[in-house]
C-alpha cells in the first residue's frame, strides 16, 4: 500500500492500471415474482449501489474484500475457484460472475484484487447482490480489456446466480441495475428479454421503509415460489399447450383448472399481477394520475400476502399505515419478500417528519423501529475512470 506521506507519483504509480465501476441497487417498483414467470415488470434503478475499484495483480492468485462483511477478505486461485460458505458466502456473487466470464472467454488472464464498498442499505429488498454482480463484472471486463453490450451484462450475471449462488431468480434485479435512467421506469419483458424505460409523473418520491427482518432469498421459502409456479404452469399447459410462462395464462383459463390450492393461489396472484402491471404501462402512457396509478402497487402488496403469501405481519403492518396517509399514492413490499422493505411511492412533499411517525406507529407496534431512505430513480450501471472520476 502507499504510505500517506507517500508522493502523488508514488500513487500514481500503484493505482496504475486500476479500473472502477459503479452499479445501483433498484427498487422493484410492480411486478413482484413475474420475473421468472416470464411477465413484464417494473424497476428503477436507485441512487445508491456498489461501487468496485479494481487492481491487476501478477500471477493467478486474486483477493477480494467488503467493507460490508464479516467475512471480509477472500483470496485465492483464478484457476481453482471454490465456492464460499458462512460468514464468507458474499463472495460467491463476485466468484459466480469470474467463472461465468471464464466460460466465455471474458475474464482476465492475469491475477486482480477487487475492493467492493456501498452506499445501500443491506437486506433492505433493494438487491445489493445483483449490485455486487454488475460491479464485478464491469471492473473484470475492463481488466479484461472487454466489451460487451447491457444485455448481455445482465445474462452474465443473472447467470452467475442461478449456478453458482443458486437462486432461480429472473432479470429484474439485475436488468433494472443496468437499464436504469434518471426520473424513469424500466420495463422489462422477461419472456423476450426486452428493456425500455417510461417517465415517471413528476412531483413524485421514492421511499423505503426496512423493517430490518433479513431474508436470505437462498434459505428462504424463495425456492419453494419458484416451484410452485413451475407446477402451476405444467398443470395449465395440459389444458393449453401453447401457454409458454405463468404470465401469459388467460385468467379464464385458470378459474376453471383445479389443482392444489396453494398452486391456484400462486398462479392467481401471477396472472392478475401481470395485469396491474399492464395496466399501470398504459396508465403512464395515457397521463393517468399517480392516485389512480398508485393504487396497483397497494392491490399487488395484498395479493403478494393474500395469494403469494411472501409477506409478513410487519410488512402488512406498514402498508395498512403508509395507506391512510394522503401523500402516499401507493405501497407494497418490494423485493422477495418475507422480510426486508415496503416501498412508498409518495408526492414529493412527503416529508422526513411524516415518515418518522410511520416509524413511530411501527415501533409502538413490534418494539421496533424500521429505518427508512429516501431515494430517486436514477441512471444505471457503469464504468468509471477511477483517477479522474469521470464515466467511460
Amino acid at each position: 500500500m502507499v504510505s500517506m506521506d507517500g508522493s502523488k507519483d508514488d500513487y500514481l504509480e500503484f493505482m496504475k492500471g486500476a479500473v472502477a465501476a459503479f452499479a445501483p441497487g433498484r427498487i422493484e417498483f410492480l411486478g413482484n415474482h413475474l420475473d421468472y414467470n416470464g411477465g413484464i415488470v417494473l424497476g428503477t434503478a436507485i441512487n445508491a449501489g456498489i461501487y468496485g475499484l479494481a487492481l491487476p495483480m501478477e500471477g493467478t492468485d486474486f483477493r477480494l474484500f467488503s467493507e460490508s462483511f464479516e467475512g471480509a477478505e477472500i483470496s485465492g486461485s483464478m484457476q481453482k475457484l471454490e465456492k464460499q460458505t458462512g460468514k464468507q458466502s458474499w463472495a460467491n456473487y463476485c466468484l459466480g460472475v469470474l467463472r461465468v466470464l471464464q466460460d466465455r472467454g471474458l475474464a482476465p488472464h492475469h491475477g486482480f484484487s477487487l475492493t467492493l464498498s456501498t452506499d445501500l442499505p443491506m437486506s433492505a429488498g433493494l438487491s445489493s447482490s445483483a449490485a455486487v454482480e454488475l460491479a464485478t463484472a464491469q471492473c473484470l471486463l475492463q481488466l479484461a480489456n472487454k466489451k460487451v453490450s447491457k444485455k448481455e451484462l445482465v445474462n452474465i450475471c443473472r447467470q452467475a446466480e442461478n449456478e453458482w449462488v443458486g437462486l432461480p431468480c429472473g432479470i429484474l434485479d439485475q436488468g433494472t441495475s443496468a437499464f436504469g435512467e434518471n426520473n424513469q421506469v424500466v420495463r422489462i419483458d422477461c419472456a423476450q428479454k426486452e428493456y425500455s424505460t417510461l417517465p415517471l409523473p413528476a412531483n413524485t418520491s421514492l421511499w423505503i421503509f426496512d423493517t430490518g427482518i433479513k431474508h436470505d432469498l437462498v434459505d428462504s421459502h424463495y425456492g419453494t415460489r419458484n416451484k410452485e409456479c413451475m407446477d402451476a404452469l405444467t398443470i395449465l399447459q395440459n389444458s393449453d399447450a401453447s401457454i409458454k410462462n405463468l404470465a401469459e395464462c388467460p385468467i379464464a383459463l385458470l378459474e376453471k383448472t383445479e389443482m392444489a390450492n396453494n398452486l391456484t393461489k400462486r398462479a392467481r396472484h401471477v396472472v392478475e399481477e401481470q395485469n396491474r402491471v399492464n395496466l399501470f404501462v398504459n396508465g403512464l402512457k395515457n397521463g393517468t394520475s399517480p392516485g389512480e396509478l398508485g393504487k396497483f402497487l397497494t392491490e399487488s402488496h395484498y395479493s403478494s400476502s393474500h395469494n403469494f403469501e411472501n409477506s409478513v405481519p410487519e410488512l402488512d403492518f406498514l402498508v395498512d399505515q403508509l395507506s391512510k396517509e394522503e401523500k402516499v399514492w401507493g405501497a407494497r413490499l418490494t423485493g422477495g419478500g418475507f422480510g426486508g422493505a415496503v416501498l412508498a411511492w409518495t408526492m414529493d412533499s412527503f416529508s422526513k417528519e411524516e415518515a418518522l411517525s410511520i416509524a413511530d406507529d411501527y415501533e409502538k407496534e413490534w418494539r421496533q423501529r424500521p429505518s427508512f431512505h429516501s431515494f430517486l430513480p436514477s441512471k444505471g450501471a457503469g464504468s468509471y475512470d477511477p483517477l479522474l472520476r469521470t464515466e467511460q
